[in-house]
């Protein structure tokens, strides 16, 4: 049974109090401070651990699942709160135990292309077929973005996921309009396309073919080996030079990867799928991301190595990035899978964050700051440098835009498709560009 209640003590309170127990900084009830002495390392962490207890869901919701925490939105005034274990009542009316199933509903939108304006991104348009993501990364940024929704970044962000079924046919349109300019687009720039929910609906394969169709170029971020089920597409549209495929790698170690990024394909399934899709001849790089300190930056190395023998040609890395609501869900995960490497893992990410858990500045934001984060750059371009990455850039055109004349709208007393030869042709502006303007320059 649940119930709503006015909002209890804040969730990221909450975590800052057992932060204070894991650093023994917590001050007893009391009021008086504990007498000098060694700090008892095992007791601050079991404190930490019954502070956030409270707040976790069953044990049997989270199974397969990243958060252990359901917070409510953070715009919101009321708060779910579940039944204690072993409660009953005449209106229960709970499911049988087992995990939390995934709930999907339709998403309707008025455009399907996101705009960027960020200055340390380096794309300008996006498309996400779904909103939400199946696969559970705990430190996953787009997390916050659900509360847009009334929704929580923890649980609810892996099973209450929005599906866009219309993204194809809106693209049509916004591809079609007289003052549209092609521009490299990005599948997975929040959430993955290939996520388990795209076996069944499909909707990033049908972006693809609507993309392919127009001869516009795209860029796909991807954590799945699903993504092989449209390398017949991604081969057509390599060999024009439309397509490249970036695979998000974080561990190399299944134990690990299987914590951080429950549902996600695990890291020899990835490689394998790099190495088909470059068998294909569609150029393929590596995502390291997120690194995250004394966790699993002692694998940057192997990482690489492992990449570029499966066929990438380029990589990158970002900085573990704890916005929002991240911060107290990824502090929970730490206290529950690694309770001993804590004090570690946000110490030493303090000093990459000039101090704080999280730095929203453009370029900081990605590589940290400071003389430990120049250290960590230098060591990833020693690695790619090493296995020969990055030597070559991925060209992408799109000097070959052309909207099929199906997609334009008929006019009042002309035929159904009036022809349009500018557009079908690619545009005039575009065949004045000149040879490098039409190429569009990744990593």
């Amino acid at each position: 049974m649940t119930k709503f209640t006015p909002v209890a003590p804040d969730l990221r309170a909450r975590a800052q109090t057992a932060e204070a127990a894991v650093f023994g900084r917590l001050i007893p009830a009391g009021g008086e401070r504990p007498a000098a002495g060694p700090f008892d390392r095992e007791a601050g962490l079991q404190a930490a651990d019954q502070i956030m207890a409270p707040a976790r869901v069953a044990a049997g919701d989270r199974r397969g699942r990243g958060a252990a925490l359901n917070p409510k939105g953070r715009f919101e005034k009321l708060a779910v709160e579940a039944m204690p274990e072993g409660a009953e009542s005449a209106d229960d009316d709970t499911r049988p135990p087992g995990r939390r199933p995934t709930q999907v509903q339709a998403e309707k939108l008025r455009h399907i292309i996101s705009r960027n304006d960020s200055a340390d991104i380096p794309y300008d348009f996006s498309i996400n077929p779904y909103r939400g993501c199946e696969h559970g990364c705990i430190y996953c940024y787009a997390r916050p973005s659900h509360a847009y929704m009334g929704l929580s970044a923890g649980l609810d962000f892996e099973t209450r996921l929005f599906a866009r079924p219309e993204a194809a046919a809106l693209l049509r349109r916004e591809l079609a309009q007289p003052s549209y300019r092609p521009h490299l687009i990005v599948l997975g720039s929040n959430t993955d396309p290939y996520q388990p929910v795209e076996k069944r609906y499909g909707i990033t394969r049908s972006v693809l073919e609507t993309l392919f169709a127009a001869r516009h170029p795209v860029s796909i971020v991807t954590k799945s080996a699903l993504v092989l089920r449209d390398s017949d597409i991604l081969a057509a549209m390599a060999r024009e030079r439309l397509a490249h495929v970036a695979f998000s790698i974080t561990s190399l170690d299944n134990r690990l990867a299987r914590r951080l990024e429950p549902r996600a394909a695990a890291p020899a399934r990835r490689l394998q799928a790099m190495r088909q899709l470059a068998g294909l001849d569609v150029p393929v790089s590596l995502m390291l991301a997120p690194v995250i300190p004394a966790l699993n930056d002692h694998e940057i190395e192997n990482i690489v190595r492992a990449a570029a023998e499966a066929g990438a040609i380029a990589a990158d890395y970002t900085l573990l990035r704890l916005p929002y609501e991240v911060a107290p869900l990824f502090k929970d995960w730490l206290l529950r899978h690694y309770p001993d490497k804590y004090r570690r893992i946000i110490g030493q990410l303090r000093l990459l964050r000039g101090g704080k858990d999280n730095d929203a500045q453009p370029h900081s934001r990605m590589r940290g700051q400071g003389v430990p984060a120049a250290l960590l750059a230098r060591r990833f371009q020693l690695a790619i440098a090493r296995y020969g990455l990055n030597r070559q850039k991925i060209h992408l055109t799109r000097c070959l835009f052309q909207v099929p004349p199906a997609w334009l709208p008929a006019t009042k007393g002309a035929p159904p498709h009036p022809p349009a030869p500018a557009r079908q042709q690619g545009g005039a502006a575009v065949a004045e560009q000149s040879r490098a303007e039409q190429q569009l320059l990744l990593l």
